[in-house]
């Protein structure tokens, strides 16, 4: 199965949603909301936030088949 690079983020606070490309070679702990501009950070057990609000869990994790990246591949 083909790594898909594409995730749509849905804010918690305000239910904005939004496509964002999601990077290959890490994690992203921080995501912005465009919206309200709430800071969304990962749920406990996630590794980023494209696992806890996307619609998609990020390539690390679509890679390994759901084992979180190891934190030398984790970024703020």
């Amino acid at each position: 199965m083909d790594t898909v690079l594409e995730s749509t983020l849905t804010c918690p606070a305000c239910g904005h949603a939004r496509v964002e490309q999601m990077p290959t070679d890490a994690c992203l702990w921080f995501y912005e909301c465009l919206a309200c501009h709430t800071l969304l950070r990962p749920k406990r057990g996630d590794c980023c936030v494209f696992c806890s609000y996307g619609t998609l869990p990020c390539p690390p994790i679509q890679a390994s088949g759901g084992a979180c990246c190891s934190s030398t591949n984790c970024r703020s």
